[in-house]
């Protein structure tokens, strides 16, 4: 309450003051960030929506409401992607404005479910379709054009067994739904005391559901295991650090032998142009296959030609025997925004002159690949994935439908080494894992790597931003189909369901809304006309 006489409390005056109130919904739309690595605080994520919430559940009219949903949604793209800073600079300002535009739609449709008195039914429409309204953004912004989708809800999640048990039924998407439904019914419990009791059943039907799904949801079955090590040299900076850093994963590998892996898996870009085109190269790479009796699998940045022809510079995943490169190669299909191409590159190529945007556009792959191992674990199919290539379910899935018995990820976030970027991209591992029912290997250059068994659960410890070394994983192999495997995005439709449900009773009470009535014919009077009532 405010002191008698002396006006609106301070939290009134802030929120009815413009600024004030944009800049406490840029806060609210960046509190997410916290519930994903580093900071971890994974039970976060299902009340940290809320403040969103509540405000935008004041905004009064539709246009403020849209404002709302964009300010906080430009604060929630800057937080999620605040890493991109050293790179990008003042343009992840404006890239994150663009971005923000995704949750307009959505800010209206949580003020028009939550504003007001929300009476019992539509409290429980909102706990429904306020998650799906969030789960359409998720989707759009999924698209490699935007950016990708890191930073789901979901994805927060990726250490809770319940949480990926919820995400082998219908992958992160299901986990985001369930996040969602409970920042939603959260919101409701503090400002709708009507509806407190049907909101509080709800919550009850979430929790249920998942602990049903943990006990019953079918989970792989193990069949084997394989020794797979992964190689990160750490940070080689200076003149010939990519010769440096090929030295450096040589003497690494070889500190491997006699340990009885089956493959050994290098970084993203771990092998420059320059080695790559070099004979000496592919003998020295053979040479350490044949010593450890593994396979490598490399990564090349280097101009090549591809088997249709095409010229040009592609990230390449090679697969190496004891013969030398066995022809077994995938090319990266899915390319980072700046970082390795320039969208509209006439438009926006000043980029490059502001930040560390890409200076030639890569080529991008296109099928995808699985390999066979032909020496160290004879007959082992793997589907290799290339950086943030690990940030799209359906790679994964394609891969693992397509007969891959372990997922391989080759990245490389060094230019991030000192951000939350590194400890996020790794934890993606454990969610393609769950999603899939198969092992996941993420292998980086410089940290953080990390592996992952059938169910999502962390193979002894992760190789973080600060470690030089090989690490070696027993990685168990499985079968199966998880029914995200057999079912695919299924979340994405029934959401879209519930929001077509949603605009077909909005219209419906549209129609029966009675118009406005006409005026009737003007009274007549005792002395008077139409034309001159009382005369």
């Amino acid at each position: 309450m405010g002191i008698p006489g002396g006006g609106p409390p301070a939290r009134e005056r802030l929120l009815a003051s413009r600024w004030g109130r944009a800049a406490a919904l840029l806060v609210a739309g960046a509190l997410p960030v916290l519930a994903f690595p580093a900071p971890g605080l994974w039970w976060f994520a299902y009340v940290s929506l809320v403040p969103w919430l509540l405000l935008i559940r004041t905004a009064g009219t539709p246009r403020r409401a849209a404002l709302d949903g964009w300010i906080g949604g430009t604060g929630f793209v800057i937080a999620m992607h605040h890493w991109l800073v050293p790179s990008l600079h003042v343009f992840i300002v404006l890239l994150a404005a663009l971005l923000g535009l995704l949750w307009i739609p959505w800010g209206v449709l949580v003020s028009r479910l939550l504003g007001g008195t929300p009476s019992a039914r539509r409290a429980l429409a909102a706990v429904v379709v306020v998650p799906s309204g969030w789960l359409m953004i998720e989707l759009v912004r999924s698209w490699e054009g935007l950016g990708g989708p890191w930073g789901l809800l979901g994805a927060s999640q990726w250490e809770v067994a319940p949480a990926l048990r919820v995400a082998s039924v219908g992958g992160v998407w299901l986990v985001s739904l369930l996040v969602l439904a409970v920042n939603t019914g959260v919101a409701l419990l503090v400002a709708a005391p009507p509806a407190r009791r049907t909101v509080s059943v709800a919550l009850v039907v979430c929790a249920l559901s998942v602990a049903a799904t943990a006990a019953w949801a079918p989970r792989p079955e193990t069949t084997g295991a394989v020794r797979i090590a992964v190689v990160q040299p750490g940070v080689v900076e200076g003149p010939g650090s990519v010769g440096r850093r090929l030295d450096r994963g040589v003497e690494l590998t070889r500190s491997l032998e006699g340990r009885g892996v089956d493959l050994v898996v290098w970084g993203e870009s771990s092998i420059g142009a320059g080695a790559w085109s070099s004979a000496e190269t592919a003998r020295r790479l053979a040479d350490l296959s044949r010593g450890l009796g593994a396979d490598l699998l490399v990564n090349v940045d280097a101009r090549q030609s591809d088997g249709s022809g095409r010229s040009g510079i592609f990230k390449s995943a090679v697969l190496v025997g004891a013969r030398g490169p066995t022809g077994e190669r995938y090319d990266k299909m899915r390319l980072v925004p700046f970082g390795e191409y320039v969208p509209a590159r006439s438009l926006l190529g000043w980029a490059t002159s502001v930040g560390r945007a890409a200076g030639e556009d890569r080529l991008r792959g296109d099928r995808q690949t699985v390999m066979t191992l032909p020496d160290g674990a004879p007959g082992l199919r793997i589907g290799p994935l290339v950086c943030f290539e690990t940030a799209f379910p359906d790679m994964s899935r394609n891969l693992v439908r397509d007969g891959a018995q372990v997922i391989v990820a080759q990245s490389a976030t060094s230019t991030f080494q000192e951000s939350w970027a590194p400890a996020q991209h790794a934890s993606l591992g454990a969610l393609r894992a769950a999603e899939n029912g198969r092992p996941m290997v993420h292998a980086t250059l410089t940290g953080t790597s990390a592996a992952y068994g059938p169910r999502g659960e962390a193979l002894s410890r992760p190789l973080g931003t600060d470690a030089r070394a090989a690490e070696v994983y027993d990685v168990p192999l499985a079968s199966g189909t998880t029914l995200y495997g057999r079912l695919g995005d299924w979340p994405v439709y029934g959401a879209l369901a519930a929001l077509a449900v949603l605009l077909a009773a909005e219209g419906l009470r549209a129609l029966r809304r009675p118009g406005p009535q006409s005026p009737g014919p003007p009274a007549r009077t005792a002395h008077g006309s139409p034309e001159r009532p009382g005369r």
